[in-house]
């Protein structure tokens, strides 16, 4: 396993690398500039903040000076938040969309797991027509329709939360429930593919030809084997929901990194675009690797190669 979890952090380092030299010299391409949107800015001004943050310098220049800092952990400053560096903003904003990410990723697998595994039990039937119905529709609804849809429904008709904002635990509700409805279908048509390929196999026909139970066959034979593709899933999901978070967190105006990033793309704020997408890149890596080990420990057929 130490040899295996080495090896996927060296190849971290030649992906990070082109993750961080495609997107430095996109940015920078992308029409307009850092401060081209200041409209009481004289050139005079303008050419000195640009010599301030090396802008003015050729653009190899520019890339490996920021590489150097890249090499030492310093993701810059920022050039639309004076005074703040990225390092900072990260590191203030990250954990709000971190705990919005956790708690999507709750109501995903809470609500999937119990509606794949029910479907699973009794195919076509009620249950699972009704399970089937509900991913497909959780598939089909964007966040930027359910988010405005439960704002419109609960905060604004019911006044059981509020429609914006990051106060109390009940602010995280709606945006979670919007992040996660999605993944939680996802979940469910996962779980029930794998809970009914496992609950049709010759140990499970074993296992009811000698009188075990339905609930001692679920918990005891069928429910780990059949989660594999959920697990599977989790890496990717866990990811999707770090970086879905910028629309969730745009509408719940909820401040987490997600909103830092949609305005720096907007403001062209180079150094928190290439901060942020670096970061998220490393988590991205990290949880694929994660979620590979977790697969290798619970199917004994996959071995850490």
């Amino acid at each position: 396993m130490v040899r295996f979890i080495l090896r996927r952090l060296l190849e971290t380092i030649p992906v990070l690398f082109v993750i961080a030299t495609l997107t430095f010299f996109g940015v920078r391409l992308a029409p307009g500039g850092p401060f081209s949107a200041e409209k009481n800015v004289t050139p005079e001004i303008r050419r000195n903040l640009e010599a301030h943050y090396g802008l003015n310098k050729p653009l190899y220049r520019q890339y490996f000076d920021y590489m150097g800092s890249l090499l030492h952990g310093d993701l810059g400053p920022s050039f639309k938040y004076s005074n703040r560096t990225v390092n900072e903003l990260i590191a203030e904003s990250f954990p709000v969309s971190l705990e919005l990410g956790v708690y999507a990723l709750l109501i995903a697998l809470i609500i999937g797991i119990a509606a794949g595994v029910a479907a699973s039990m009794r195919p076509n039937s009620a249950s699972d027509y009704l399970a089937s119905s509900f991913s497909m529709a959780g598939i089909c609804l964007p966040t930027f329709v359910l988010g405005p849809l439960l704002i419109l429904l609960f905060a604004l008709r019911l006044h059981f939360f509020s429609a914006q904002g990051w106060f109390d635990p009940r602010d995280r509700i709606l945006p979670a429930i919007t992040l996660g409805a999605g993944y939680a279908a996802y979940v469910a048509r996962l779980a029930r593919g794998g809970m009914l390929d496992v609950l049709s196999r010759d140990f499970i026909r074993t296992a009811r030809a000698k009188g075990a139970s339905e609930t001692r066959i679920l918990f005891r034979h069928a429910l780990k084997a059949g989660l594999l593709p959920v697990v599977s899933f989790l890496g990717p999901a866990a990811a999707g929901l770090l970086t879905g978070s910028f629309v969730v967190e745009t509408i719940f105006q909820a401040p987490g990194l997600g909103r830092f990033f949609v305005t720096a793309a907007l403001n062209r704020d180079y150094t928190m675009v290439l901060g942020t997408v670096l970061f998220y890149a490393t988590l991205i890596i990290l949880f694929n690797l994660v979620v590979d080990i977790v697969l290798v420990c619970l199917d004994p057929r996959l071995k850490f190669e």
